[in-house]
Order: C-alpha cells, then structure tokens, then sequence
C-alpha cells in the first residue's frame, strides 16, 4: 500500500487531479485573480531577497511562483512549486518555459509525506494547506523542507460567514438543494475543505505542534470579482465552492433543482453587481511562522 492511500490523500488527490483541475481551467480567470488579490499584497509586503530559495506550496498553476518568487530571487535564486496533481504542474511547468524563468522549476509530490526537496530558504502556501486531511503532519513535513530560522507564510480563509463570496451562494443553495455528507457517496472530493483552518488558536496550536515559532496573524479584507456578469457569477458558485459541491453531491436531486438554483443566485448576486462585474467580499488570514528547531 502507498503512502497517499496510508494517509487518506489518495481520494483528495484524484479529485484535485481531475474534476478540480477541470474546473479551475474553466474558471482560471476568476480563481487566479480573486487569490492574487490577497497574495500580491503578501508579497509586496515582504519580499524574498535575491539568492533566496523559495519552495510554492499547492502552486497549481504556478502563477505565484512565477509572477512574485521567481522575479525577485534573482539568478543566483530558486523559485519551485510542488502541488500533489500532476495535471496542474504540467501546466506550470510549460508557462514558466514560454515565459523564459530558468530559475523556476514544478515538481509532484504529496506535502503530507514525501520530499520537498529542501533545504529552502521560505516556504509560501496561497489557500492549499486548508485541503491536508492531516494538517500537522503536513506542517511538519513543510518545517523539514525549511532551513532553520526559515519562514512559512501561508494564506488562508477565514471564516465562512466573513467569505459572502462563496458562503451567500451556499446558503441559497442548501435552502433548495438536500445536503448529502462526502462519507454517503462515492464521489471524489478535496479534502476538508476551504475553512478548515479559519480558527487562529487553532492553526497556531499545529503550528506549535509542528514545530513552528514567532506565530503571527494578519487579517486581509478585499473584494473579489466572481463574475463579469451575473451569469459568469453563477455558473463559477455552480462549479466551484461549497455551493457547488452541494450540487454536485446531491446528484440527480440537484440537477432537478437547477433552475430554481440559477434563480436564487442570481437574485443573490444581483446586489452586488457593478461595472467591473459581480464584486464579493472575501477575508482571509496571512499566517507567518519561523522553523523553530534546529
């Protein structure tokens, strides 16, 4: 038996490899701006010195990896992602290539278990350590890749009620659609799931666990654009999210309720429209932590 089957990886991984990969291609737009907007002000914020090495954690497209880490470290430096499905690192690694990064490289490879290929300097995680099914030992696999006195940043939702861009659509939904539970189907899916580390005490507890020091939290509040047009907004929260998760579990009792679904979203999102497209609020936490041990 493997090590991802060991773990209970190995369902999150087919998911994120396949339906998941589908659908963010489908909605890369949407996913890749509305996550850079609280990354792109992490990063401006704290730079990576030239030299550095940084290792991406849960790069998927590689699009942090190759528009902040890899400009910044210079020649000298190394900017790598790792993300656990493969179909996402082929396309990293053919972006980086048309767009001439010879320090940045992609790599597959469960974070929970396998080699990270350290030592790295900085380890950056944008919204991918939610989706651990075991998060400490993730944590302190991410510790081992680090140098000592390395630095973990990563990002991550806060709670659902401070997130309307995903949760107003959710709560629409389980208003019309029966919730079905992951464990009552044999349906792929992503793991614990986008708010699994919204309690600070709680992540800072595992990080302790793991091993990490000089804890902080900051709050980031923007709003992102989930749609250049109602339909946009509700075809992406019918994909994409706990609200499309719903539907999709429910099987044929969610296609039966789609248009009264289509209906109630965009009433939902109706109020939030504006020039530039359906705007959401959305809240997350900035997590720094120093390897601690030595």
């Amino acid at each position: 038996m493997s090590t991802t089957e060991t773990t209970g990886n190995a369902i999150a991984i087919e998911a994120w490899d396949t339906i998941l990969f589908e659908k963010f291609s489908r909605f890369r737009w949407v996913v890749t701006n509305g996550l850079s907007a609280h990354s792109d002000g992490l990063l401006g914020r704290r730079p990576y010195p030239a030299g550095a090495r940084v290792l991406d954690v849960g790069c998927g497209f590689g699009d942090t990896t190759q528009r902040t880490p890899a400009r910044l470290v210079g020649r000298e430096g190394a900017a790598s992602g790792v993300d656990c499905a493969a179909n996402f690192i082929k396309v990293a690694t053919a972006e980086a290539r048309e767009a001439g990064l010879a320090n940045t490289s992609f790599f597959v490879a469960d974070v929970q278990t396998e080699d990270l290929r350290g030592p790295h300097d900085f380890l950056f995680a944008r919204f991918a350590t939610m989706f651990f099914n075991a998060p400490v030992a993730a944590l302190c696999n991410m510790r081992k890749a680090l140098r000592p006195g390395g630095e973990l940043a990563m990002i991550v939702w806060r709670r659902r009620e401070d997130n309307p861009w995903v949760h107003a659509a959710e709560l629409r939904v389980k208003e019309i659609v029966p919730v079905v539970s992951h464990d009552d189907t044999d349906e792929v899916h992503c793991g614990p799931g986008p708010f699994s580390m919204a309690g600070a005490d709680m992540v800072s507890d595992m990080l302790r666990i793991a091993g990490y020091d000089r804890i902080s939290f900051e709050r980031f509040d923007t709003d992102i654009c989930i749609g250049r047009t109602l339909d946009d907004a509700v075809a992406f929260a019918m994909a994409l999210g706990p609200a499309g998760e719903i539907i999709r579990l429910a099987g044929r009792a969610g296609e039966e309720r789609r248009a009264e679904v289509i209906a109630a979203l965009r009433e939902t999102f109706a109020d939030h429209l504006q020039a530039d497209g359906v705007m959401m609020p959305s809240s997350s936490w900035c997590i720094t932590a120093r390897n601690g041990r030595h």
